[in-house]
């Protein structure tokens, strides 16, 4: 058995200059706890396989292709591979977000 600290993973840097912190890695999949301050978002992006998000904590909205909604906590998103995407804070609080993406991916995200 392998257990992980998510606050002791040290946050990899990233090209949306946020808190990110691969948690799970291996051939077969990849899991980021990602953490938007208030005010923070990710840059629209396009990722080569399905994504599904969990939201673990607090308040934030997503954008998938043409549609846009805010989520809260316990909440599931699923994002289809190469449709853009972005995630952003526009609450007062921080809003953390589990993002797996099955396969691991072969190739590099897309920034727009």
């Amino acid at each position: 058995m392998k257990i992980v600290s998510v606050v002791d993973v040290p946050s990899s840097p990233n090209p949306h200059h946020v808190d990110a912190r691969k948690c799970y890695d291996t051939e077969h999949g990849v899991a980021v706890v990602i953490t938007l301050q208030p005010g923070e978002a990710l840059k629209k992006h396009i990722t080569p396989v399905d994504v599904f998000f969990y939201v673990l904590e607090g308040r934030g909205i997503v954008e998938i292709g043409d549609e846009k909604r805010e989520v809260t906590k316990d909440m599931l998103v699923e994002s289809p591979a190469k449709i853009p995407h972005r995630w952003m804070n526009e609450s007062s609080g921080v809003f953390r977000v589990l993002v797996v993406k099955i396969p691991r991916p072969t190739s590099e995200t897309k920034l727009l």
